[in-house]
């Protein structure tokens, strides 16, 4: 964890937002996978971590704003766990290290509340339905109602503390980047044909679990790059494939790491897999060169769309006037989600509290065009942001044949051309991106991205031709 002088002074800063009432904080239990006592491995609630730092279940914390306090409540662990797991601090002196000096037991809690129902009780959207129920039960709020009387200044302080990296949260985000480049360049060197996708997996998760954490979100590792989010991993690796790897490590204390990279199962791209990987790599590496405070990320979204239509219009792809074919959403065929997200102590950073807190603001609303309107972080930039910067192009075939029989933006798609890609998969470049005072850093130690660097490694390891 951090210094107590870092938790102290988010707390503060919550107290110089909301001034007056109580600040409710529930942390994670265990959950049991198949039954109680077989559990999935614990994850803290991101914002609790945030404000308290205990890495621990079973956990709530309240700030009292009124009377100037923090508590935590829970229970001292009985000796029948401490036989089966080990002996831990105790409660009182873990919450000493963060700077919360009052702790009680887990059934003081509702009497808290319940001494104090009549001043502002604030909590954040709930994501699990535990959390839910124990909202209704704690609040007596309707079960159906706890999602939308959580407190709307609550969660814009939270984003607004939470938007802004500090360096030691930089620290723990170039940790958590170089671990990635590690799981990225071992993924690139040992993949061959004949290989199933699901070793490759297993490789770099235990990359991730070796450095002392964990994965930061599922590995998507696949030949099937066109499906965004493919967590399949029975596939065999072939000859003219391409392997798209999406996933990153999160360190000890929970930052994350997120960064894609796609390589050729043989040694080198064939030259129409150069055509389309170099111009995913020119619209990041052109979008990531814009990047500054000030800059509104939608518009780089829309930049990086500009790049890949040109890009495909002098491969026959597409047709027309691009600016046209942009304002219309014709790229959404080829580039159907947002160019990032920003990202920390959650790989898609505080998206529990609700995007449009998180990446938008009043008068900047979502747009409702596909593609577009998968876009996370919309608005504009700051120092301090970490996000990522992953455009990609793909060629989904349930996708080309809908639009196609529809007749959707025909005058700007090719698709007789078209037709002829179905089979080629996607490619997605990304890298994660810390806004200066004056511009950008790209986080960590570069990862292998241009086709030559790519081709460098597959051949340094003696892949297949």
């Amino acid at each position: 964890m951090f210094s107590k002088n870092t938790y102290n002074q988010r707390r503060q800063q919550l107290k110089n937002d909301l001034y007056s009432g109580l600040l409710l904080f529930l942390g994670n239990d265990e959950t049991g996978m198949n039954y109680a006592d077989n559990v999935y491995h614990f994850r803290q609630d991101s914002t609790f971590l945030y404000y308290f730092g205990l890495d621990q279940p079973n956990l709530t914390a309240l700030v009292d704003l009124d009377e100037g306090k923090s508590i935590i409540f829970g229970d001292e662990l009985s000796v029948e766990y401490i036989v089966w797991m080990g002996p831990q601090p105790t409660i009182a002196q873990q919450a000493a290290e963060v700077g919360v000096l009052t702790t009680l037991p887990a059934k003081e809690l509702s009497n808290y509340l319940e001494k104090n129902k009549n001043r502002p009780i604030h909590y954040l959207p709930p994501y699990r339905a535990k959390h839910s129920i124990k909202l209704h039960q704690l609040l007596d709020i309707p079960l159906d109602k706890v999602a939308e009387n959580a407190s709307a200044e609550l969660i814009q302080s939270v984003v607004k503390q939470r938007s802004i990296k500090t360096a030691e949260e930089i620290v723990e985000m170039e940790k958590a980047v170089n671990v990635t480049g590690q799981m990225h360049t071992t993924a690139m060197k040992m993949a061959r044909s004949g290989m199933i996708e699901a070793e490759l997996a297993g490789a770099v998760e235990g990359i991730a679990v070796g450095s002392g954490g964990n994965l930061a979100y599922p590995v998507i590792m696949t030949v099937n790059g066109q499906t965004l989010h493919n967590h399949y991993h029975g596939n065999t690796l072939e000859e003219g494939q391409l392997v798209l790897g999406d996933y990153g490590a999160e360190t000890t204390m929970h930052y994350a790491g997120d960064i894609t990279r796609t390589f050729p199962v043989a040694q080198k791209f064939t030259s129409r897999q150069k055509d389309i990987y170099n111009l995913v790599l020119k619209a990041e590496e052109d979008c990531i060169a814009a990047l500054r405070p000030g800059v509104l990320y939608r518009d780089m979204h829309l930049k990086s769309a500009k790049i890949i239509l040109d890009g495909l219009k002098d491969l026959g792809l597409t047709q027309g006037n691009m600016d046209d074919a942009l304002e219309a959403g014709a790229y959404g065929l080829f580039f159907p989600h947002g160019l990032g997200h920003q990202i920390g102590l959650d790989v898609h950073d505080m998206e529990n509290l609700g995007e449009n807190y998180v990446g938008y603001r009043q008068g900047l609303e979502r747009s409702k065009l596909f593609g577009l309107k998968s876009l996370r972080l919309a608005k504009e930039l700051q120092a301090g942001y970490v996000l990522t910067v992953e455009p990609g192009i793909y060629f989904i075939p349930e996708l080309i044949d809908l639009w196609r029989a529809e007749g959707r933006y025909k005058e700007f798609i090719n698709y007789d051309k078209v037709e002829t890609y179905k089979d080629f998969s996607g490619v997605r470049i990304e890298d994660n991106v810390l806004i200066t005072e004056t511009g950008y850093r790209v986080l960590g130690n570069p990862i292998p991205k241009t086709v030559e660097e790519v081709e460098e490694l597959r051949n340094a390891q003696g892949g297949t031709m």
